[in-house]
């Protein structure tokens, strides 16, 4: 009722706003290309409930504006069609295509095993590692940005030099409240240029990290404190941890496969069983 009623007053303010083509309808007519035409029905569902008629008239340009640019190519893609252009087989092809690919997203669903243990992961790592080298360094590191001045610098110092776990844990208190960027996972791995770009420029590269593996400095926005652990240059192997989620997005992929390769044979040779699939031969074949 409401979508009615929206389409009602539309056409309305199409009368009252803009020139109409033809005798007003029920249904009047927005464009026209050629022997194509866009009516107002074609709109339903696109004025919200209280527009006005400045509204329904921008909306109503809008898309017969866009409906008319992709008529027009519409029709001169018509008219330079090769000769030999077989649409109702491409038609029958992208249809066939559409109705295999939704039931094969219907299978997967139903079928695949999205579990992957540990000892799996570890196992496709091993075997297939070499793939996974790295494109820029990574590093184990610690770090903190906070604002200048500090708030509670010296027991922010104090937190950081410690390293002990109790100050560990009272260190990501404190960054909560304080921080702007803190990375205290010391078993992650982060990209070196993510980790740079939180610095002042060109104060921390591939060339000069091995020689910054700890330091503090401040500029006048801001204090940061640096702590590198382990670093992976370019072209190394990247731990599993750094590509776990790769990993299993590469194991899933190979599992979807093997589901729909092994249920296509199933139902290839349950047709076969039932006689619905028969091969002629080159005596029958018209060439």
């Amino acid at each position: 009722m409401k979508l009615a009623l929206g389409l009602a007053t539309a056409s309305l303010f199409l009368c009252a706003c803009t020139e109409v083509p033809e005798a007003t309808t029920d249904d009047p007519v927005l464009a026209r290309v050629h022997q194509r035409e866009l009516h107002l029905s074609e709109m339903e569902g696109m004025f919200p409930p209280q527009a006005s008629r400045a509204d329904s008239t921008v909306i109503i340009e809008a898309f017969a504006n866009r409906w008319a640019r992709d008529a027009v190519l519409l029709w001169e893609s018509e008219q330079n069609a090769p000769s030999d252009l077989n649409l109702d087989r491409l038609v029958r092809d992208y249809r066939a295509s559409l109705v295999r690919s939704s039931y094969e997203e219907q299978l997967v669903s139903a079928k695949l095993d999205s579990t992957i243990s540990q000892q799996e992961l570890e196992a496709y790592y091993e075997a297939t590692k070499e793939q996974y080298q790295l494109e820029k360094p990574i590093v184990r590191c610690l770090f903190v940005r906070v604002p200048y001045p500090t708030p509670e610098e010296s027991r922010l110092q104090e937190l950081w030099n410690n390293g002990k776990p109790q100050d560990t844990a009272a260190l990501a208190d404190y960054t909560r409240s304080y921080a702007e960027v803190a990375l205290l996972n010391d078993s992650a791995w982060y990209g070196l240029d993510e980790v740079a770009q939180q610095l002042p420029e060109g104060t921390l590269t591939p060339d000069n990290v091995n020689s910054k593996r700890e330091f503090s400095q401040q500029d006048g926005t801001h204090r940061y404190y640096f702590r590198l652990f382990e670093l992976k240059p370019r072209k190394e192997i990247a731990p599993l941890s750094y590509v776990e989620e790769q990993a299993r997005r590469a194991i899933l992929h190979t599992r979807k496969r093997e589901v729909l390769e092994r249920t296509r044979e199933e139902i290839f040779e349950r047709e076969a069983r039932r006689n619905n699939i028969t091969f002629f031969s080159p005596d029958n074949w018209e060439l």
